[in-house]
């Protein structure tokens, strides 16, 4: 690292106001800043100073997202090997899903952090940290066979209309990765949908392939109950690729069909408790986001009138996008609520929509994505209703006291 250390510092001057690659300075910052703590302070305004900065951050989030990004790319070589009807080890499976989401990353990052170096650049400011997490986001929350193009496009659509056009870091109103996520959703729905998008049937990089079994079906859980024609849960049955019916344990590691990052709620806890323990998520939010989830599918079971709207809670939490979006959407610092009452309003509600959008709307098994983004719009009321009744209420005290 003293090596490294030292380079960057005698190629600094090249960087530098008046020096001959001085127009590079955002893209030099970047890369430093990325590396080694500046050793810059603030100058004027009150600020904390802590060696942890955004970057930092953005970090250690990568760090909760890391143990669902390899649980995902398991899964995904399980599924292709169950579905192909070929024997393989843990290791092998894990090989194909790192070769089938490898190249996924790689777009992701490439046009995300390129638009954003290219802004930075051209406004002469420094380039922002914040896709570094949207940047792996994005292709944990899509189907493993989206199309590599298509990723490219939806990702340009978040950064720049999403994103830059707000001001950048810290003033977008939605959040980026399910931006990316509704974009591709609502233009290219077959490729977001269906039971043929979520497991890859077809080798990668002449890795797996082969002939798909009999009976086979890619479905998600809640694509199949979503579809069932049958009027009680209790006559339904969760089942596999290969018609075997799915246990809790399935369920609960991820071990079915589904988007990259988001199946195994395992994965996602031990990311939770990552997120908390460093104070970079708000635990509020997270279990305001379940409760509401648990309320809202607690008084359907009451009014239940189909297989849907009696399933219980628990099938709700470990199945789909529920917990995923709880722990690393609901909390996005940016784009969610401040005020710490308003996080327990903001994470409530999104938990009663996801439910409510994933029973009522046929069309759409999953409801986490929508409701996030419908709360991300309201973040900002929420905490102006919450502060304006603090103030009211600081005003009562100090009337009553005169």
């Amino acid at each position: 690292m003293k090596a490294l250390r030292k380079y960057l510092d005698k190629i600094k001057p090249n960087f530098e106001e008046g020096g001959k690659l001085h127009w590079l300075w955002s893209t030099y910052d970047a890369f430093e800043t990325f590396l080694f703590v500046p050793n810059r302070t603030s100058r004027s305004g009150v600020h904390i100073h802590d060696a942890r900065d955004s970057k930092r951050t953005m970090i250690i989030v990568i760090l909760a997202l890391i143990p669902a990004l390899l649980v995902g790319m398991y899964n995904i070589g399980l599924q292709h090997y169950t579905a192909v009807g070929i024997e393989a080890d843990i290791f092998t499976k894990f090989i194909y899903g790192l070769l089938a989401i490898l190249p996924q990353l790689i777009v992701s990052y490439v046009v995300g952090l390129g638009i954003e170096f290219a802004v930075a650049q051209f406004k002469k400011e420094e380039v922002a940290e914040g896709f570094l997490v949207s940047g792996i986001l994005i292709p944990m929350i899509l189907p493993v066979d989206t199309p590599l193009w298509m990723i490219a496009v939806a990702t340009a659509f978040a950064v720049i209309f999403a994103k830059e056009v707000f001001g950048g870091t810290g003033y977008n109103v939605f959040n980026v990765a399910l931006i990316a996520r509704a974009f591709l959703f609502f233009s290219y729905p077959s490729k977001m949908s269906g039971d043929q998008v979520w497991v890859r049937t077809r080798d990668t990089f002449g890795m797996g392939g082969g002939q798909v079994i009999d009976g086979y079906s890619g479905a998600t859980p809640l694509g199949q109950i979503n579809t069932t024609e049958v009027s009680s849960f209790s006559d339904f049955t969760f089942t596999g690729i290969t018609g075997e019916p799915l246990t809790f344990t399935d369920m609960f590691l991820g071990l079915y069909p589904g988007s990259i990052g988001e199946a195994s709620t395992l994965a996602i806890l031990i990311g939770a408790a990552i997120l908390i323990i460093t104070g970079i998520g708000s635990w509020k939010t997270m279990l305001s986001v379940f409760l509401g989830g648990t309320f809202t599918v607690l008084l359907l079971n009451v009014f239940a009138h189909n297989a849907y709207m009696e399933m219980p809670p628990m099938y709700h939490l470990l199945l789909g996008g529920f917990a995923f979006g709880a722990v690393f959407m609901a909390t996005d610092p940016v784009t969610s609520a401040r005020t710490e009452k308003g996080k327990w309003i903001y994470g409530f509600l999104i938990g009663l929509l996801a439910v409510t959008i994933r029973v009522f709307n046929p069309g759409y098994a999953e409801g986490m994505m929508l409701a996030i983004l419908f709360m991300n719009a309201f973040a900002p009321l929420i905490d102006f209703y919450v502060v304006d009744a603090n103030i009211k209420q600081r005003l009562k005290r100090v009337t009553n006291k005169a």
